[in-house]
């Protein structure tokens, strides 16, 4: 498999279980107030751990050797 293709699929899960957390996070806790930027709404919970969980990932994944 291409390096290539292989951190394009690695970011691409981190980013779809990112946004699974980030939804699960502002369904189980949440913001109670309102207040709160991030958790407050659903959407942006989603993006934010959408884009945490792509960082995270390509953390992991070396580039390729030249």
């Amino acid at each position: 498999m291409n390096m290539t293709r292989k951190l394009i699929l690695f970011t691409v899960l981190g980013i779809a279980v990112g946004a699974m957390a980030g939804y699960l996070y502002y369904s189980c806790i949440g913001c109670v107030s309102g207040t709160c930027a991030i958790t407050s709404n659903p959407l942006n919970s989603t993006l934010y751990g959408a884009f945490m969980g792509g960082l995270l990932v390509n953390t992991f994944v070396r580039p390729p050797k030249k």
